[in-house]
């Protein structure tokens, strides 16, 4: 085996992300629980909202992503059932996020699923897993998918100011036009630290080994710049004790990037990273209000860390998507 193969494997052990062994494992142990004990405990669950101290947050985040037009908006008559959502031959991950709600429905019920990265609103509503920021006609119905690559939290017990006054980057840049700009106007520039982490960097001079979570968290500043949609890095900056630098979200999934603040929750910089080392250098010197923001991105990724919330919140979302596509998944029986 090659020296390149020890190489992956060993950060694969190190990067700080989830298993995806231990993802698949909990959920084909899933598939072992009959149907209809999912089933029984909808509306339980649903009940169970009242009681809790964050009832509204709940309930006001599955509005967020369910947020449908005057009226109801009927499926397409093809649309399939949700007894009809077979194992796929690739997309694992997004099968077994969207069936832990599913499963809580009844198998008649139609739903429209768009995989994979999203760039547009969908002409349908559809269930996905990101959408743009300014869909406006509420078809772009937001789950927590892929969930075991997108909603990775961290445990960063590196104090900011102990931390490096420099702002780094990890991933990959071809076809990703924002990373492209930044890195065709920045690149070795003493402020950053950047690295194209692709097999063949679009540039040979811009490849860089790739860094685990926990070594790119020695910076006082992350970058989190989206590739195709959404930036995967923006929750665990979030969640760390460093501040996340980048332009205005474009894209949101249900971590709700869209309402994020800049200057609270982020330090914003202009879509063309035309004043990035200028950003960092007025941050860098001011380590309090760095201190505030950091905390206040915790404290907005807290929200998403409580499974049993997140449940509840798919569970909401699903309702309100079915309600909203006239269908109703309290019927008594299924209709003929």
């Amino acid at each position: 085996m090659s020296a390149e193969f020890f190489r992956e494997f060993a950060y694969q052990l190190r990067r700080g992300r989830p298993s995806k062994v231990a993802f698949f494992a909990r959920g084909v142990a899933s598939l072992l629980v009959p149907g209809a004990f999912w089933r029984a405990r909808r509306r339980a669950l649903l009940r169970s909202i009242d009681g809790r101290p964050d009832a509204d947050d709940i309930r006001a985040r599955a509005a967020y992503c369910c947020r449908p037009g005057p009226g109801e908006a009927p499926l397409p008559p093809d649309a399939p059932a949700i007894r009809d959502h077979r194992f796929p031959r690739s997309g694992h991950a997004y099968w077994f996020d969207a069936r832990a709600a599913l499963r809580y429905f009844p198998g008649y019920l139609r739903w429209v699923h768009v995989p994979g990265d999203i760039r547009e609103t969908p002409p349908v509503p559809s269930v996905v897993k990101a959408r743009p920021v300014d869909d406006t006609n509420g078809n772009g119905v937001l789950l927590a998918l892929n969930v075991v690559r997108h909603f990775v939290f961290v445990r960063d017990r590196i104090p900011f100011r102990e931390k490096a006054d420099r702002a780094c980057f990890r991933g990959k840049v071809a076809g990703k036009p924002l990373r492209v700009a930044l890195f065709e106007r920045w690149f070795g520039h003493p402020a950053l630290d950047l690295g194209d982490t692709s097999g063949r960097p679009m540039r040979p001079e811009w490849g860089r080994p790739k860094m685990t979570l926990r070594e790119q968290l020695r910076f006082k500043f992350v970058l989190s710049v989206e590739g195709i949609d959404v930036a995967t890095n923006l929750k665990w900056i979030l969640s760390s004790n460093s501040v996340a630098v980048m332009p205005r979200p474009r894209f949101e999934t249900c971590f709700e990037e869209g309402r994020l603040v800049p200057g609270v929750h982020y330090i914003e910089v202009a879509p063309d990273f035309s004043d990035l080392p200028d950003v960092i250098a007025h941050w860098a010197a001011r380590p309090d209000e760095c201190e505030r923001i950091a905390a206040a991105g915790r404290a907005w990724a807290a929200r998403f860390r409580d499974p049993t919330r997140e449940r509840l919140v798919a569970l909401l979302t699903m309702q309100r998507y079915f309600l909203a596509t006239g269908q109703d998944p309290d019927a008594a029986r299924e209709p003929t």
